[in-house]
């Protein structure tokens, strides 16, 4: 009985490192999930296995009827020439807000019970067209932006902020999008 009380702890505590939020860092405090759903851009991120060499990166939320959100994320692998996609599903982790709002805390999962912290933690509002997102901790980050191209002054912002939260900005991948030709020579980061 007591290996299985601590066999339980441990889960219990992996789970909550999975899904937590980084040291320092504040998820924001509300999110009209309505609002948020559509199709994003993936403008950057830090670089992980699952996105890998993908090209053209977008993230499109919907909602479950489980009220949760459906998650499809869809990339263009130039090497293998073809679409990848994952579909996985997330939910608020904290109760919702008085206003019905939620704050910017989700758990996110693409391989069954397992689930993985997903924090806004910088968004448009009231506009919602972008928005900057961690993971559970500081070596995930993406920059999404509703359309393929984010303005540079906004992504400037988004990238120093990041840096100020202890980000590594400098390593950040500048995702390639259809009919990105865009070249700003006033930032390196810009183009890849």
């Amino acid at each position: 009985m007591y290996i299985k009380k601590i066999s339980l702890s441990l889960l219990v505590l992996f789970v909550t490192a999975c899904t937590g939020t980084p040291e320092g860092i504040t998820p924001i405090k509300s999110v009209d999930a309505n609002q948020y759903l559509g199709s994003w851009y993936e403008i950057a991120r830090l670089d992980h296995s699952f996105e890998r060499g993908l090209s053209q990166v977008t993230a499109t939320y919907s909602l479950r009827e489980d009220g949760g959100i459906k998650v499809v994320n869809r990339g263009f692998n130039s090497e293998d020439k073809e679409w990848k996609e994952a579909i996985g599903k997330a939910y608020f982790i904290d109760p919702p807000n008085a206003d019905k709002t939620n704050t910017g805390r989700l758990k996110v999962s693409f391989f069954g019970p397992f689930y993985g912290g997903y924090n806004i933690i910088e968004l448009d509002q009231p506009y919602y067209n972008y928005v900057m997102i961690c993971g559970p901790d500081k070596s995930y980050l993406w920059i999404l932006s509703r359309t393929p191209q984010l303005a540079y002054p906004i992504k400037q912002q988004l990238v120093a902020k990041a840096k100020e939260l202890g980000f590594e900005t400098d390593k950040l991948i500048y995702v390639k999008q259809m009919g990105d030709t865009t070249d700003y020579s006033a930032g390196q980061h810009v183009t890849q």
